[in-house]
């Protein structure tokens, strides 16, 4: 902790640190906390791989597959595209939510780095950029898994690990930019609330056809499924202009989302 919290405040009083490198201190503060503890970096990981095998695989062994735009896939090529934005959302979520509540409340780090150079947009943008790290990560990881599978059937499955950073990108913005409304780790239970019900319904599992009327279109308007959307479609090779409009809503929630968060560090830690 002495050895990052040196190189932080060497790095941020170097001229022009404050814009250009603050934001790479605190990745590297991060990663060096996470050098040691690398077991609790990779848990998280495993949760999407287990769901391929357990219900893509297992459960794929009883479906024949679905159709999707208009094309016959099989089942396991039709969740494993889910369970990589997923990957994505897990990696950005864990670090923007619990990890930064975590440093803002108790270990009061933010505190000790506004001493530098260094403002609220730095900090904002040091930790949004390690959570979409950690996401693109697991992303890179569970791909490999997609590979190693034959689960990949296009070539557009090359913008499959950018789309992915893109997931992370919108889960870190507006995760970081909720835990800054957050006093107390109960309030975490919101956030659990959210997203399993989003995991399960967001035609991970099954066809968005499923629904009807207006619960599709809520389902619909759920960032991860943009995301799943985004992923399955360049994974299968059957681009649509959904991908386009995923695209979209993923980064501008990413960029409403970390704005709103350096609003709120700055409100918090300057007033």
């Amino acid at each position: 902790m002495a050895l990052s919290g040196a190189v932080l405040a060497r790095s941020a009083r170097e001229p022009g640190s404050e814009r250009s490198g603050g934001a790479f201190s605190l990745v590297f503060r991060n990663y060096l906390a996470y050098r040691r503890g690398w077991v609790f970096f990779v848990t998280g990981f495993l949760e999407p791989v287990l769901y391929l095998f357990s219900i893509g695989v297992g459960v794929g062994a009883l479906v024949t597959g679905f159709s999707f735009h208009g094309q016959e896939i099989a089942y396991t090529d039709f969740v494993a595209p889910a369970m990589l934005a997923t990957a994505a959302m897990n990696g950005a979520v864990i670090d923007s939510t619990f990890s930064v509540f975590f440093k803002l409340r108790f270990q009061k780090v933010y505190d000790a780095v506004l001493a530098t150079p260094m403002g609220p947009p730095e900090v904002c943008r040091g930790e949004v950029g390690w959570a979409v790290i950690r996401g693109a990560i697991y992303s890179a990881g569970f791909l490999l898994v997609m590979l190693a599978m034959g689960l990949v059937s296009s070539w557009w499955a090359v913008l499959a690990l950018p789309a992915t950073v893109l997931v992370g990108f919108a889960f870190a913005g507006s995760g970081m930019a909720l835990t800054t409304f957050m006093k107390s780790w109960q309030h975490f239970e919101y956030i659990q609330l959210a997203l399993m019900p989003m995991f399960l319904f967001s035609a991970t599992f099954f066809p968005i056809e499923t629904y009807d009327g207006v619960l599709r279109w809520v389902v619909e308007a759920t960032p991860l499924y943009r995301g799943v959307v985004l992923t399955r479609e360049l994974c299968t090779g059957l681009v649509t202009v959904d991908s386009l409009v995923s695209v979209v809503y993923l980064a501008t929630m990413g960029v409403v989302g970390t704005w709103v968060a350096s609003r709120r560090l700055g409100k918090l830690l300057l007033t």
